[in-house]
């Protein structure tokens, strides 16, 4: 790319005018080649699932060695149960049972709507050390009609038969308190067997809506 550059730069004036010279058919064709290139590959769609009152959602295919990351996307994910926590958990039989050893660090902030009420601070009800309990990756989501929660989970290498597999999740829901809160969660799933399906749900009732897109990174 930088003799493509180069080429272009060596046919501009002094006032910033592109010559017809570095105008012609390989140019443009390598500029454009090289914008494929960078512009494609890196996401890969693998799965897409939508809530209608359902008690999980769970992800049993497509998590193998083809990717090093997947990546879910929760999209208005809304809690039937008012206050309701959203949680995941990790499966290496294929989804039989989900219950893997999880240690993790978990911390929030807010700001509610009337601007009356702010907070960062380390959330110990949000962490696990060495538990097989659901992890939480948000608290107290509302239920109301335009109530949800929307985020990020990465999880890397899940196929790996040596190291433990690791998870970073960064969700924003409307707290039902009308605040707006900001979750983040890491830590490990502490097992060196293959993990091959993922489970979401909530701490109380079903998901009455929502999205959860998983995409596997090139």
């Amino acid at each position: 790319m930088g003799t493509i550059t180069r080429s272009f730069a060596n046919n501009i004036t002094t006032s910033g005018v592109l010559l017809p010279a570095s105008l012609n058919n390989n140019s443009i064709a390598n500029v454009t080649a090289y914008n494929a290139a960078i512009a494609t590959g890196n996401m890969v769609l693998i799965s897409s699932q939508t809530a209608n009152n359902s008690a999980s959602i769970s992800f049993t295919s497509g998590i193998n060695s083809t990717y090093k990351e997947y990546q879910f996307y929760f999209i208005n994910i809304r809690p039937a149960t008012d206050n309701s926590d959203f949680l995941f958990q990790g499966s290496t039989d294929g989804g039989s049972n989900y219950g893997l050893t999880i240690t993790s660090t978990h911390f929030s902030t807010y700001h509610d709507e009337a601007d009356t009420g702010t907070n960062l601070s380390y959330s110990t009800a949000g962490d696990l050390a060495q538990s097989t309990a659901f992890q939480e990756l948000s608290q107290d989501t509302g239920n109301g009609s335009d109530e949800c929660g929307s985020g990020v989970l990465q999880i890397f290498n899940p196929a790996s038969t040596t190291y433990v597999k690791h998870f970073i999740n960064n969700m924003n829901d409307y707290n039902s308190n009308d605040y707006s809160t900001e979750h983040f969660t890491a830590g490990y799933f502490n097992t060196t067997s293959a993990i091959n399906a993922i489970q979401f749900k909530m701490s109380s009732g079903n998901i009455a809506d929502g999205t959860i897109l998983m995409y596997g990174i090139v």
